[in-house]
């Protein structure tokens, strides 16, 4: 192998490694990292440099160690409603208010007890990972906030939410989720959650993914 290409294996290796420290999900960190130490131990053997082709390969296996500990952990997820006016909820909104500014523009907590909605936590682990808010109008959940914090952006609260617990929705008499589109990022997780978008809005059928589970 040419002498640029190996140095060349080296600069990929600190960019991967460099990007991996940037990452707010542990497993995207934990992935990354792990292809940036492969690249470096590849670059220490070829050199002939065997310290770092070691240190690289054991991170590689300590990488692996944690991502095999996180594929094999089963998280708990619940749901914790909560008042519209509760207090936390307002410290929590009030907390993370420039991220789901970014994701959702515009958005304002109005604790209007007025109107029928649901406000929940969805816990992971304990943990309070997702906050979901919608208003009710005969069969539809007019979708206020869904939010996520970063850390735990990997799509698991939000098929937790979508399609492991259609039942909690329709024991309250919701058969369809409206969503505003949102900022891009927002419309594309919709999209990836099956809501199919009309005229200005985006909608999910909750009875009619049950249906269709029920075909097979």
């Amino acid at each position: 192998m040419q002498p640029n290409q190996i140095e060349l294996i080296g600069y990929l290796g600190s960019v991967l490694v460099a990007i991996s420290l940037m990452m707010k999900s542990l497993l995207r960190l934990r992935v990354i990292n792990l292809i940036g130490a492969l690249f470096f131990t590849i670059y220490g053997a070829l050199l002939g440099a065997y310290p770092v082709a070691v240190l690289n390969g054991l991170i590689v296996c300590i990488d692996l160690y944690y991502l095999f500990q996180m594929w094999r952990q089963k998280d708990f997820f619940t749901f914790l409603e909560v008042s519209p006016k509760s207090e936390y909820l307002r410290a929590f909104v009030d907390f993370y208010k420039d991220d789901i500014a970014e994701i959702i523009p515009g958005y304002t907590h109005q604790a209007d007890t007025e109107t029928p909605q649901v406000c929940f936590f969805i816990l992971r682990n304990m943990v309070p990972a997702g906050l979901f808010i919608a208003k009710l109008q005969d069969a539809e959940a007019h979708v206020q906030l869904d939010y996520v914090i970063p850390n735990y952006r990997d799509f698991q609260v939000a098929r937790f939410i979508f399609e492991d617990n259609a039942a909690f929705f329709l024991q309250r008499g919701i058969h369809r989720f409206v969503s505003e589109g949102g900022s891009n990022f927002h419309r594309t997780y919709l999209e990836r959650m099956e809501f199919v978008k009309t005229e200005n809005m985006y909608v999910h059928e909750i009875g009619k993914r049950i249906l269709q589970d029920d075909k097979f």
